[in-house]
């Protein structure tokens, strides 16, 4: 075995005085590290970051269901057809579109187009007639897109057309403006 030219390190014979001065200054460390803690951080958003960030739960459409409709069925109840929801006068809360008529056991009956609106904790209501059912008619295709009601109407050119066959059609689509309701097209009947 060689002998080593440098001379005997402490380490190298280290005696439990030296381990327990070691686990002392360790413990001081660790004891000042969590003594000198960082400030709190605090940060100010600028003006594109300060946004409300709880979103409020979108107001539901109101629904047809129990509305009293003003359509005369003589006892025989209502039935709603068709229905879509959309904002039709650009306030932010949804209206219904409602396609109704009266409860018949066969037929074409004929139905009414009404908007419905719905005020905060009250029931909704009819606020317009859009297709009134004393013109006669029944409603084929119906929709509502970007504020406009859009119907195909169809209805009869004589009374000795068979209620179950209408003959004529027309397209009808209505916008929201100012204060009322305005019928934009299709004006004119059509045979079909």
């Amino acid at each position: 075995m060689q002998t080593s030219a440098l001379p005997d390190l402490a380490h190298t014979a280290a005696k439990p005085v030296h381990w327990l001065a070691t686990a002392a200054a360790m413990a001081g460390v660790v004891a000042l590290a969590g003594l000198l803690q960082p400030r709190t951080a605090t940060a100010t958003a600028t003006a594109p970051e300060q946004r409300t960030t709880t979103q409020q739960a979108p107001v539901p459409a109101p629904d047809p269901a129990g509305v009293d409709f003003p359509l005369e069925c003589g006892g025989a109840g209502t039935t709603v057809a068709k229905q879509a929801p959309g904002d039709l006068d650009g306030d932010g809360r949804p209206e219904t579109v409602a396609v109704v008529h009266c409860a018949a056991g066969s037929g074409t009956p004929p139905g009414g187009i009404y908007v419905l609106t719905q005020a905060s904790g009250a029931a909704p209501r009819v606020v317009a007639t859009l297709v009134d059912p004393a013109d006669k008619k029944t409603v084929g295709d119906f929709a509502v897109r970007d504020g406009v009601v859009s119907a195909t109407l169809l209805g009869y050119s004589s009374l000795e057309v068979p209620r179950c066959c209408p003959d004529q059609e027309e397209q009808a689509s209505w916008r929201w403006k100012g204060q009322a309701f305005v019928r934009t097209s299709g004006d004119l009947a059509r045979s079909v």
